[in-house]
């Protein structure tokens, strides 16, 4: 099993430090997964190969500056002061890990509903599953195989993230490791988020199928698919870890919900605007996919008020391919018709909202300004 990692000294240390722990599970829950079948181990080092190709680790990152804040002295709850629970940057690495398998399975499935080719400059995992059914010419359809085994293997490592925020290593007897266990508070907080991010999904779907293209709709979905879990939560989930106060954890909500917002709108321009050779993905994906975005319903409103017959030639853009001309047709739109300019003013907000309360917040210095850092790494991101 990889050793675990030394504690991070500072925010920019922690996906290094996270991916050592993350190599350090599956060390052991690849292997449980082989002696099932080794059909299953496969599927397991896929899921293990998806997880470690690359990812901005944004949401560890979260998770353990919110401990670094819950550790602050004046911010602690200190219910059980003899208790150590949840004091170790090991266990809030530990949690950061986790979160990154919650991520591999929104993304997995996110592929699938989206039916994207390439995730992160490789191709998506159900493609990699249809592609080796289609090697090994078995029956059926490649296709459908490619969605099943995939859907699956977003469902392993969900399950896995359980194993691994709870300390429960598959294959490992409960009798031969240190469990660590949680304090009650981070599972309600966990719990929770998992009913958010899942919820905020099945939104997101409905409003696609629904043609929901409002603006509320879209933050809807934003609070809870990537607001919630992407840093209200970690933050939180950290903070709470370290026993933090309920002020503290007010506080960091407050802050991880406006960054999260902050965070998603820019996704949004990524989306439609995005190089490819950072994001990752196609450039224009989320306007093929017909992804009810808050740039779209921002578009939309305004063209629809200077002019329908402008509202109905952006939406003929939506949900179909796009040759290159056409692309460029559609982001000219949004820029004309001010949408652009109006979610770079709301994620400019957003990120002065999130810096006031984070000024004001009783935590150390050095905290402080790295989350400030973080904090515009965050909503001016290119990638």
């Amino acid at each position: 099993m990889t050793s675990a990692s030394p504690t991070p000294t500072s925010l920019d240390a922690v996906p290094a430090a996270v991916e050592t722990e993350l190599r350090s599970f599956f060390d052991v829950a690849v292997p449980a997964a082989a002696e099932i079948a080794p059909v299953v181990g496969t599927a397991a080092e896929l899921v293990r190969d998806f997880v470690l190709q690359g990812g901005k680790r944004i949401r560890p990152v979260f998770a353990f500056a919110g401990w670094r804040c819950g550790m602050t002295e004046s911010c602690r709850a200190d219910a059980d002061p003899a208790s150590n629970v949840g004091r170790e940057a090991r266990d809030a690495l530990r949690v950061g890990a986790a979160l990154e398998l919650v991520q591999a399975c929104a993304l997995i499935h996110d592929d699938i509903i989206d039916q994207s080719d390439t995730r992160r400059g490789h191709p998506t995992l159900h493609r990699v599953f249809q592609s080796r059914h289609a090697a090994a010419s078995w029956a059926g359809d490649a296709a459908d195989h490619g969605v099943a085994a995939a859907i699956l293997a977003g469902d392993l490592a969900l399950a896995w993230a359980d194993d691994l925020v709870h300390d429960h290593r598959p294959g490992v007897a409960a009798g031969t490791v240190e469990y660590r266990a949680l304090p009650p508070a981070v599972g309600a907080t966990w719990a929770a988020m998992r009913t958010e991010v899942l919820g905020g999904q099945f939104l997101d779907i409905v409003n696609e199928a629904s043609g929901d293209d409002s603006a509320a709709a879209a933050y809807r979905v934003m609070e809870f698919k990537t607001a919630a879990y992407t840093v209200a939560r970690p933050l939180e989930l950290g903070a709470r870890l370290a026993g933090a106060t309920e002020d503290l954890v007010a506080t960091l909500r407050k802050i991880g919900h406006d960054l999260g917002i902050a965070f998603q709108l820019r996704d949004d321009q990524l989306g439609v605007f995005g190089d490819p050779e950072r994001t990752g993905k196609p450039s224009g994906d989320d306007l093929v996919s017909g992804k009810r975005t808050a740039l779209l319903a921002t578009a939309l409103r305004r063209a629809d008020d200077s002019d329908p017959a402008l509202g109905n030639r952006l939406r003929d853009y939506i949900g179909r391919p796009l040759d290159e001309n056409e692309l460029g047709a559609a982001r000219g739109l949004l820029v004309d018709v001010g949408a652009v300019a109006e979610m770079e003013k709301q994620i400019d907000d957003l990120l002065g909202a999130a810096l006031g309360a984070l000024d004001t917040a009783d935590i150390g210095a050095d905290i402080r300004s790295e989350l400030t850092a973080v904090a515009h790494r965050t909503a001016h991101r290119e990638a």
